[in-house]
């Protein structure tokens, strides 16, 4: 089968090679993809900075949001039948742990992920532990189910800490998960929710997508219009997806006194920071990490299966898995939202 790859410990690296697909082992399951979606982890892959040439194995197939039918299953497998429509949750979790043990399975200490780890989604079929599928209603449609795992992230985000009921919510970074963000704060009551975000594209989908107001903080003083947006008190909730340090600094600036900032990036060098700010502020600080296992799946679930969100703006670009390297051109160019690979 064809699969979309790692090939080469560089920058780039990234081409197609042939691969079998492997049975399943007791405890897993064998899936045909169905559709897969490009994300921010693979262009890093590509970038190949210091951390993932540590982690990524070489070759190693890439992409880990994919949805689609389980073809075979394990002897021990319990929680999926064959024929199931599913998603996959990308973060293998032990089980065993401290974390795992208390309701944490997120961020368990062993956690591994597919297309990071071992072999990923972008390929016809891919062999994975049968604990981290999510069966799907079985007209849901693959494009969706591939992009569960990262409409899962603005889900957590959203409702976690005081939630977003009633409350300002500035989205400091519009990709993908940015825009699914500002869809579910709307749908969850947000009284007033703010887009910040540089890219023309982003900002009109974020439009679409639910927000009242949209930032271009190359323009604008972000904070200040923020500010002035909530009658100068700033936003109850920020929720940080730029990964950037000056988005940070801004991400805190823009916050009310109190109020609950919410990291879904990061900046990956050495931060420093003026903690008079952080002192007058007085954040409540929640670093997301993926999804809760599997209580953000199934508000995520019901807030598809109800049309309570709609995620097909954000879906710019479905092409098959053979285009798939002309998927990764669109995302540099600025020109793609979330590319969609249908193998």
């Amino acid at each position: 089968m064809l699969a979309l790859a790692k090939i080469a410990p560089v920058t780039g690296g990234i081409d197609f090679v042939e691969r079998e697909p492997r049975q399943p082992g007791p405890d897993e399951a064998l899936i045909e993809i169905r559709a897969a979606g490009l994300c921010g982890s693979d262009i890093q892959i590509w970038k190949w900075p210091p951390h993932l040439a540590k982690r990524v194995p070489v070759p190693c197939v890439l992409g880990h949001e994919g949805a689609g039918r389980v073809a075979a299953i394990g002897e021990r497998v319990a929680n999926v039948r064959v024929g199931d429509n599913v998603s996959l949750e990308s973060h293998l979790f032990c089980g065993k742990c401290y974390q795992c043990l208390t309701d944490r399975a997120h961020i368990c200490v062993e956690k591994a992920s597919p297309g990071v780890d071992f072999d990923g989604v972008f390929a016809s079929y891919v062999t994975v532990p049968a604990s981290i599928l999510w069966v799907n209603d079985p007209d849901f449609p693959a494009e969706l189910g591939a992009i569960m795992e990262p409409f899962g992230i603005g889900v957590h985000a959203a409702l976690e800490g005081t939630g977003v009921c009633g409350l300002t919510v500035a989205i400091n970074g519009c990709g993908p998960i940015g825009m699914m963000n500002v869809a579910v704060a709307r749908a969850l009551g947000a009284l007033k929710v703010i887009a910040i975000e540089p890219n023309p594209l982003r900002r009109d989908t974020a439009l679409r997508m639910g927000a009242d107001l949209v930032i271009d903080p190359l323009e604008d003083d972000a904070p200040r219009r923020v500010i002035d947006a909530t009658r100068g008190r700033g936003a109850d909730v920020v929720i940080e997806y730029s990964g950037q340090l000056a988005g940070l600094h801004n991400c805190i600036e823009m916050l009310t006194i109190g109020g609950d900032l919410r990291l879904c990036a990061t900046p990956t060098r050495t931060v420093e920071y003026d903690f008079t700010v952080w002192k007058k502020k007085r954040p409540t600080i929640h670093n997301i990490n993926g999804r809760r296992i599997w209580s953000t799946w199934v508000r995520a679930s019901d807030l598809l299966r109800e049309e309570r969100v709609d995620l097909k703006p954000i879906l710019s670009h479905v092409m098959p898995l053979s285009e798939g390297l002309k998927a990764f051109d669109y995302v540099f160019a600025g020109e793609a939202l979330k590319p969609i690979l249908i193998p």
